[in-house]
């Protein structure tokens, strides 16, 4: 799974060495080398995971691990030459989730990383999506526009509600295609301009000049509030 990781390290190689191994495993890092500044993006960001440094300036890598215990349940991983077993024991036990000695293997760091992001559930999705005067009800599979019901068949509706999922985001032919894998199993990139041409019938006071289900030129289609139609 992909996240947002804050990596912690004062040694700027190490720290853009460990940088470089996550963004290749297909996460996106943010970089601090302060512990002071950790506590700062952790607040502003909230990252899923710090790969934390013990040897920080501003403030120590315990304190900032202490401190993000008292507020939050960012995963820690805690990076040290310190390779006793007191010290292992007393990183965890102030709320490190594990606990890596220097020098260490990028390779194993990712690994690592990968394990503990498996104790972060994935986020539910949310059960009604509504963009403008389009509702997309996921449990019920019905969508409805301006209050009114509307009948889909299972490929617009897998259409709508993956465009409804991410409002404003361009999503091309073949993301809508990997995406919607399991609706339609005939479904062609042809078969995408078809669903968006009867889409627009049913949810667009105008399907001439779509204000909601918009075409990007040269890219795809994106879902988008638009401005308020007229009742």
């Amino acid at each position: 799974m992909s996240a947002l990781i804050l990596v912690a390290e004062d040694d700027e190689n190490q720290a853009e060495l460990v940088r470089r191994y996550l963004e290749q495993d297909h996460h996106r890092v943010l970089v601090v080398h302060d512990g002071r500044d950790a506590l700062d993006v952790v607040r502003a960001h909230g990252p899923a995971l710090v790969v934390l440094d013990l040897m920080l300036p501003g403030l120590g890598g315990l304190d900032v691990c202490r401190a993000l215990r008292a507020e939050s349940d960012v995963l820690v991983l805690m990076l040290t030459a310190r390779s006793t077993e007191d010290d292992l024991l007393h990183g965890l036990g102030i709320g490190a989730d594990d606990y890596m000695t220097k020098p260490f293997s990028p390779r194993e760091l990712v690994a690592r990383v990968r394990t503990l992001l498996r104790r972060v559930p994935a986020p539910k999705p949310e059960p009604v999506l509504q963009v403008g005067p389009i509702v997309v009800d996921q449990l019920r599979h019905e969508v409805r526009v301006r209050g009114e019901a509307v009948e889909c068949t299972p490929g617009e509706f897998g259409l709508l509600e993956v465009l409804a999922s991410e409002v404003d985001r361009v999503f091309s032919r073949e993301q809508l295609l990997q995406r919607m894998h399991g609706f339609d199993s005939f479904l062609t990139a042809r078969t995408i301009d078809t669903h968006v041409k009867n889409l627009r019938r049913k949810i667009e006071a105008d399907p001439r000049t779509p204000s909601h289900l918009v075409t990007v030129y040269g890219i795809g289609y994106k879902l988008t509030a638009g401005r308020v139609d007229a009742p």
